[in-house]
This record gives C-alpha cells, structure tokens and sequence, in this order.
C-alpha cells in the first residue's frame, strides 16, 4: 500500500510541478505506467491522485470528472494486449496518450452540461472553444508517452528486487 501511496503522490505531484505549463503533464503517461505494471491494482494510484487534488483544489464541480476521465484512460490501457514488441508499444502507448490528451475536454463535456444545464448545441460550443487547449494536451500527452516504455520496464525491474 505504500507504494501505491507514493506512486498517487508522484501523480499529484508531477502534476502540481508542471502547472506553468497549460494542460502539459505527466498524469496520463504514468496513469498508462502504473496500470501496464500493476493492471488493476493501478486504480489505487490513481485513487490517491483524484483525492490529492481535490483535497488541494478543493472538491467542486470541476473535480467530478476526474472521478471517471482517468479512469477512461486506465480501461483503455487495460484493453491494450499485455506482450506487443517493443516497436509496436511504443507507437501505440504513445497514440492512446495522445489522443486521450484531445479527448479530454469531450470527456469532460457531459459532467459540464450536467452541472450547468447546457444544451447539446451549448455543449458543443464549449468543446470547440477548448480544443486548442485539447491540442495542447494531446501533444504534450504524445511527448510524453515516449517514456511510458522505459518507465514500464523500470518499474517491472524494481517490482523483482
């Protein structure tokens, strides 16, 4: 449990340290990391991320989608086959990385247009207007997929000692 612990710590804190930086982190690179090695049991990070953040922001509206967009990101992951070659996994990390990265702001809409009360139309509106906020994420999240494999191969090699 203490590893877990840490592991949610790290979330948070890459997080926190990377805010100079519009929509440009880590969480979905080690979110991806974290369930590659420890599959289901990566949920519990990720727990300790969620309630790290809202404990510092503070719980509000904007808090509730992060109960369910990362854990988009960890069920996607969780579809991916466990034993792709290395060339094919890197690319492919990458991608769902990435393309979680745009979708963020789609996967955020409904909580948005539940909270709000948007229309379908309003709620679309909302969408385009944080796209390049979305392109922004996504690029940083592909960045930062490169390392999702050496990170995986990492953790595997501390989890044998």
């Amino acid at each position: 449990m203490c590893v877990f612990a840490m592991l949610g710590t790290v979330l948070f804190l890459s997080k926190l340290l990377m805010e100079w930086a519009p929509n440009i982190h880590f969480v979905g690179m080690l979110t991806m990391t974290y369930t590659l090695v420890y599959r289901r049991r990566a949920l519990v990070p990720l727990t300790v991320y969620i309630l790290l953040t809202g404990v510092y922001a503070g719980f509000n509206v904007w808090w509730v989608p992060y109960l369910y967009i990362w854990t988009v990101l960890w069920g996607i992951t969780m579809l991916l086959p466990k034993n792709m070659p290395r060339r094919v996994a890197v690319p492919v990390y990458m991608a769902v990385c990435g393309l979680h990265g745009f979708a963020y702001g789609t996967l955020y809409a409904p909580a948005q247009a539940l909270f709000f009360g948007y229309t379908p139309a309003q709620t679309l509106a909302w969408i385009a207007t944080g796209l390049p906020f979305d392109a922004l994420h996504g690029l940083g999240n592909l960045a930062a997929g490169v390392l999702i494999v050496p990170l995986r191969d990492l953790l595997v090699r501390l989890e044998k000692m």
